[in-house]
Parts: C-alpha cells; structure tokens; sequence
C-alpha cells in the first residue's frame, strides 16, 4: 500500500502536500484515491506537472501539461481530463469535482463521484443538472 510522500509546505496553504513532476505528483495523487477508498483508475492523467492534497479540508488538484481522453472499455465511455482537476475528497466520494467529463451524447461535466457504503461494488457518476450513471467500481481499477 502506497505511502503518503512526506509533507512539504506550499506557500499558499499551509499544512498541505505538494509533489511536482509526473512521478511524485501520480504516487501522491493515487495515494490518496487509496487512502480514501477510490478506485485509483478513475484519474488516467500524463504529464502531471502538480499535485496537491490539504488533509484539513480535502482539498485536492492535479494539473497536467495537457488535457487527456481516456475510453473505459468495460463501461463503454470516453472520459476528458483538463490540465487541472480539483475536487474535495472524502471517504469513498469526491465532491465539487472539476475538470473531469465525460461523453454521453454531449460532453457532462461530472462534479461528483460517490461509491455508497451499501453498495461497495457499484460508483456514482453525477454531473450538472442531476444526471448521473453507475457503474462497477472494478471498470476503474488501474490496468483495466
């Protein structure tokens, strides 16, 4: 199980984590999909330039040099990635999540994922307006 990598203190928010380039920006930003009991394939990123987590709040942003598509072909969707995506994570849910969409018949803006502890097998997916989808939580395991 990945370790959080050691703190260090960004000048804009104390007591956060902050790891720059692709390699410790990925370890610190699975880590805590990990920590916070999330699949950690549900952010496929390349190039990370930044990542950033504040314990005391949640508060979490990734950036990336560019913006990246990924198809999930065990649920069928194509899913977009901005050069940043922030949210508020906690246990099993991020909330005010931005910067990820996905593409039904348009392209959603999907601002929170949940996975309910009475259904641990299945994820919510829920953008703007009150659309959401479900789907198996293994579909969004790295490697997959």
């Amino acid at each position: 199980m990945p370790q959080i990598i050691a703190q260090e203190k960004a000048p804009e928010m104390e007591g956060s984590l902050v790891k720059r380039g692709h390699d410790e920006g990925m370890k610190l930003a699975l880590s805590v999909l990990e920590e916070f009991s999330l699949p950690r394939g549900i952010l496929l990123l390349a190039d990370v330039t930044e990542a950033g987590f504040v314990r005391s709040t949640g508060y979490f942003w990734v950036r990336q040099q560019r913006g990246v598509e990924h198809y999930f072909k065990k649920v069928g969707k194509l899913v977009s990635y901005e050069t940043e995506i922030t949210g508020r994570i906690q246990h099993n849910s991020i909330k005010e999540l931005k910067g990820v969409s996905a593409k039904l018949l348009l392209w959603l803006s999907i601002n929170e994922i949940i996975i309910e502890e009475s259904s641990v097998e299945n994820i919510h997916f829920k953008g703007f307006g009150g659309i959401s989808r479900t789907f198996p939580v293994e579909a969004f395991q790295l490697g997959e």
